[in-house]
């Protein structure tokens, strides 16, 4: 088991869930249950499933969680151009979380090579 709280992954991925959340606070009402929820939901997921996975009692198993925050982040990287296209975010915001995320992404890999899975 790893202590996922040590990471510095984790950390900046929950940084990021407050962004997020800061970010989506802004949005339409009509949005509530649809992007807004998605956003926030894949945003949390990412540090939740890098907690869970270190949890996990092998390395193959933390592996296979790190392969899933891994999607999470992206999947948000597609939520967050759409809420530009929407007219929801600035562009240069969306810049900086692609930046933030884009660490998270590099961050997530190397930790998954360092594995040696």
């Amino acid at each position: 088991m790893h202590r996922f709280k040590d990471l510095t992954v984790w950390q900046k991925a929950m940084e990021l869930v407050v962004e997020i959340y800061k970010i989506t606070e802004k949005f339409p009402l009509k949005e509530r249950y649809g992007l807004i929820s998605q956003m926030n939901r894949c945003a949390i997921s990412i540090p939740s499933t890098i907690a869970e996975g270190a949890g996990r009692n092998t390395t193959k198993d933390f592996d296979h969680f790190l392969a899933i925050s891994l999607g999470s982040s992206f999947e948000l990287h597609t939520q967050l151009v759409l809420s530009n296209r929407l007219g929801y975010v600035a562009f240069e915001e969306v810049e900086k979380m692609e930046i933030e995320l884009s660490h998270i992404q590099n961050m997530v890999v190397k930790l998954k090579k360092s594995l040696n899975v």
